[in-house]
């Protein structure tokens, strides 16, 4: 057994007792929807900072805590405030909460965030279903001693966003009659915003949206043989494709205004699984 994975299995060892089910999804909450936590019929919330060894959220909005509960009769847990890149933390830890959902038994995980729009058919307020995404200019996750408990070496990352899922997205969109877009996921370091020039290079790569998240989980997590899907909401536009100066006050005001219509639909879509 790898050090890595040792390590791992004290982390989760800390509260596996305090854990009342299997979730079967894995919910990663983004700007917007930290209180989507509290809808869901909840049973046991443990704090991050009540697990010896894991990164504490220090983002406004995002609470910190594993929420465990029901959507329907899905049971699922929920990170409530995700752990970012740029707080200073090593990709290892920023993905660690993802391979401890794992651990606890999630086999499909589902990524939210606020992420600025680059394709300029986008626009704020606006879902984007992402279908694939970009993570050369942040670190990968998988970058040292392989834990083979968790997955190969050399993983195949051609199908990381679940096709069945986006068509279970899709539907569900459809059936509440909100509109969701669809494109790729370019993910940097933050914490500063994009320059003009980076966004002009993001859009000749291919991303249709950008954010400082989602890319390194969905990479750890398809690492681990888990179903991925994902939904950005687009908070503002891109450095250069709005003449705004950008600000996080802006990302909060847009998604807490489409924070309805996210939580319906992301609702719908664990709950019809």
């Amino acid at each position: 057994m790898s050090k890595k994975y040792e390590d791992l299995e004290r982390c989760y060892g800390k509260i596996k007792e305090k854990i009342p089910f299997q979730p079967k999804v894995a919910l990663v909450l983004g700007s917007g929807l930290g209180d989507f936590a509290e809808q869901i019929d909840v049973k046991v919330e443990i704090s991050y900072q009540d697990i010896q060894g894991f990164p504490v959220s220090t983002v406004a909005g995002h609470k910190g805590r594993f929420v465990f509960g029901y959507v329907g009769e899905v049971p699922v847990v929920v990170m409530q405030g995700r752990v970012h890149y740029y707080e200073g933390y090593s990709m290892e830890q920023v993905v660690l909460p993802i391979r401890l959902m794992k651990m606890m038994g999630a086999d499909i995980l589902f990524l939210t965030n606020a992420a600025g729009g680059i394709n300029k058919q986008l626009q704020p307020g606006d879902f984007m279903m992402i279908t694939d995404h970009i993570a050369e200019f942040v670190p990968s996750p998988l970058i040292g001693e392989n834990i083979e408990e968790l997955g190969e070496r050399f993983p195949d990352m051609s199908n990381v966003y679940d096709i069945t899922l986006q068509n279970h997205i899709k539907k569900c969109a459809g059936n509440l009659n909100i509109p969701v877009q669809q494109g790729v996921y370019i993910q940097f370091t933050g914490p500063a915003y994009e320059t003009p020039a980076e966004i002009r290079m993001s859009h000749i790569l291919g991303a249709d949206a950008v954010g400082m998240s989602t890319a390194c989980e969905a990479m750890a997590a398809k690492h681990m043989g888990m179903q991925v899907c994902g939904i950005s909401c687009i908070s503002n536009m891109a450095s250069g494709i709005s003449e705004n100066p950008l600000s996080h006050k802006e990302v909060q005001e847009t998604a807490d205004r489409v924070a309805p219509d996210f939580k319906k639909l992301v609702w719908n879509i664990i709950e019809t699984l």
